[in-house]
């Protein structure tokens, strides 16, 4: 046995409402990595939905990683929603036309770049993530956070704004964690050593 099918969308059988989000979305701007699953309360196509002001012509691109674990009505603001914030007015007029629409001739909306999402990163119920941050791998979103910056691998992050509540594991392991990558060995690999990584001793995984 090698684990689950990857490319199937739904891997609990008979049960529709958790798939493995790569056989889902569709917009080829969201990037998502093998096994990292999306689980919702109505309809995994809500997925798309949540990834909010995501517009083609700004090219930003939603990244999440391996074996990540995405909760029901987990939002993702892309740079669309972005407004002036250094200008006298925050107020979009270029979009409305009709005599406005030079209001933004050389200039540019602010852009905060891609969301990146790593690997093994479990984000609660209804998080909030905003454009431009990256989420380090083995971190955790609590359930209703609002993340508005860089989230540390392994940090546990909650409240709005999100502040680290505390990291998962000391310095050195966290350490020894990012050095193996094991969401990067192959598929078997892995398999023979589930059990393992379900436990706490992470030498029975570097011997």
């Amino acid at each position: 046995m090698t684990g689950p099918d990857r490319d199937v969308k739904y891997p609990l059988e008979n049960y529709d409402r958790l798939c493995f989000l790569k056989n889902v979305v569709k917009n080829p701007n969201i990037i998502v990595g093998d096994y990292t699953y999306y689980d919702d309360f109505e309809n995994v196509e809500n997925f798309e939905k949540n990834v909010k002001y995501h517009f083609d012509f700004i090219g930003d691109k939603l990244i999440i990683g391996k074996f990540c674990m995405i909760a029901s009505d987990v939002k993702f603001i892309m740079n669309g929603a972005n407004h002036l914030t250094n200008a006298l007015t925050a107020y979009p007029f270029a979009i409305f036309g009709n005599g406005w629409e030079m209001a933004m001739a050389d200039k540019a909306y602010p852009d905060k770049g891609d969301i990146i999402i790593g690997n093994d990163v479990w984000i609660g119920y209804n998080a909030t993530i905003l454009s431009g941050v990256t989420i380090g791998d083995g971190a955790i979103v609590a359930a209703n956070a609002t993340v508005v910056k860089d989230v540390e691998p392994y940090a546990i992050v909650g409240g709005n704004p999100a502040k680290v509540i505390r990291m998962r594991f000391p310095e050195e392991k966290i350490a020894k964690l990012l050095e193996l990558q094991w969401w990067n060995w192959d598929i078997e690999k892995i398999t023979r050593n589930v059990q393992k990584l379900t436990g706490t001793e992470i030498d029975a995984l570097i011997e």
